[in-house]
């Protein structure tokens, strides 16, 4: 049995709801508790597939959790293999994450190459590249990354900006010998708060939040982990603005850093929305008229890759021609001939997308290729007329935690159905 989302004509949404923690925070701060000599409490945690599949992984390694009401009790001194399986790794890129402190804990590990979403290779290399300068001694066999060796702090420059490979290499550094500088760091919310919490434990770190952050290695020796509260998730957020976007509504979110949402509510402000701002609440309100706009993507603080298509969304009824650029991977615009389908005029030209607006939508099948993809159509299908189905759903739930649930208490019409399929 199959599943897939069917959603019924919801021009119109308004209400509050609260933000979840961030994914892409949960799971490299979760895979640095492998660094830590002590069981660790993590709260704000979000119930997604990810953190479900990398709690899993660590579980299969020997580590011990319980997790409920967004709470995470870990423990990984029980640690006693270091091979993360294929069957595991392939469903979630971000596995790639427990390399470096694997490696820097116990020496030696074995982690499967990655899979995820089908945005493009986004490959390891500069992972690795990293960690052979630190002194690891690297093969790649039979689909698995092979690692070994005690690991020395060293200057890292990184060819271009990657999150987990800085994730992987702050990780690493925390535990190896002397003082290791990374050149050209992602800059992400979800970065910084990492080196904050191996900060807290005793390391210490200079330049923090910046692109040249410096790591002075505790020479192997584990660390003492505090409580840690995860942020709230920045891409929720902005899908969740987006949809108020489209539907010209009025809705309120609950916990959010709006500081984190700089690039993407500028974009919105371009577009005729406008904001209020009450301690970590935040309302969007309607536009007069939706104007175009242009987007390029690009590392934090610019506009987020993961915002692209439900802005794309949006597009579609700004009164002109939009132009959204991406930069950072490829096959990202694989949302597009769905979005067509619905009604959207949307070409591609290489690394850009021109949108003609505003386009009515009418409701039709259509099929999710990636996480964030899954979201626009979910957008484009709140303003379609009559029933957009939206199958391969279970891409939003890797990132999105009570999507559905969410999306009714704005007043939202969907709901999951099983579909028989051959």
């Amino acid at each position: 049995m199959y599943k897939y989302l069917k959603i019924y004509h919801s021009p119109k949404l308004s209400g509050s709801i609260e933000i979840s923690g961030a994914k892409n925070a949960a799971l490299p701060i979760i895979t640095s508790t492998i660094l830590s000599k002590n069981p660790v409490q993590l709260t704000n945690v979000p119930e997604v597939a990810d953190v479900k599949t990398l709690l899993k992984l660590l579980k299969n390694l020997g580590a011990e959790f319980e997790f409920e009401n967004h709470t995470l009790k870990i423990d990984t001194s029980s640690i006693n293999n270091t091979t993360a399986v294929y069957e595991i790794v392939k469903t979630m890129r971000a596995s790639i994450l427990v390399l470096g402190p694997l490696l820097a804990r116990f020496g030696h590990c074995k982690v499967s190459l990655p899979g995820g979403c089908a945005i493009g290779a986004r490959p390891v290399d500069l992972h690795l590249k990293a960690l052979k300068s630190m002194g690891a001694d690297i093969t790649i066999e039979q689909g698995y990354i092979n690692a070994k060796g005690k690991l020395k702090g060293c200057d890292i420059i990184f060819d271009k900006i990657t999150v987990t490979g800085s994730e992987n290499i702050i990780m690493a550094a925390a535990l190896a010998k002397g003082k290791t500088r990374i050149i050209n760091a992602a800059k992400e919310p979800e970065v910084t708060q990492l080196c904050k919490i191996l900060q807290n434990s005793g390391i210490d770190i200079e330049g923090i939040g910046s692109d040249e952050i410096i790591i002075y290695g505790s020479d192997g020796e584990l660390l003492e982990f505090k409580p840690t509260q995860i942020i709230p998730d920045r891409i929720e957020a902005g899908t969740y603005l987006a949809a108020g976007a489209i539907t010209k509504s009025k809705i309120t979110l609950n916990n959010v850093i709006s500081e984190h949402l700089e690039g993407i509510l500028v974009k919105f402000k371009e577009m005729g929305f406008s904001f209020e701002e009450d301690n970590n609440n935040l309302t969007i309100l309607p536009a007069k008229k939706i104007e175009p706009v242009k987007i390029t993507t690009a590392e934090y603080p610019g506009f987020p890759t993961d915002m692209q298509a439900q802005f794309m969304a949006i597009a579609t009824q700004a009164e002109g021609m939009s132009i959204i650029e991406e930069r950072l991977f490829e096959n990202r615009f694989m949302h597009v001939p769905e979005l067509n389908r619905l009604g959207a005029n949307i070409s591609i030209n290489g690394k850009v997308a021109t949108i003609t607006g505003p386009t009515p939508l009418i409701g039709a099948d259509v099929m999710a290729t990636d996480l964030r993809a899954s979201s626009a159509l979910v957008l484009a299908g709140l303003i379609a007329k009559g029933e957009t189905n939206v199958h391969r759903i279970y891409h939003l739930f890797r990132g999105y935690e009570n999507f559905v649930e969410k999306f009714k208490k704005l007043g939202a019409n969907m709901e999951i159905l099983q579909e028989d399929r051959p």
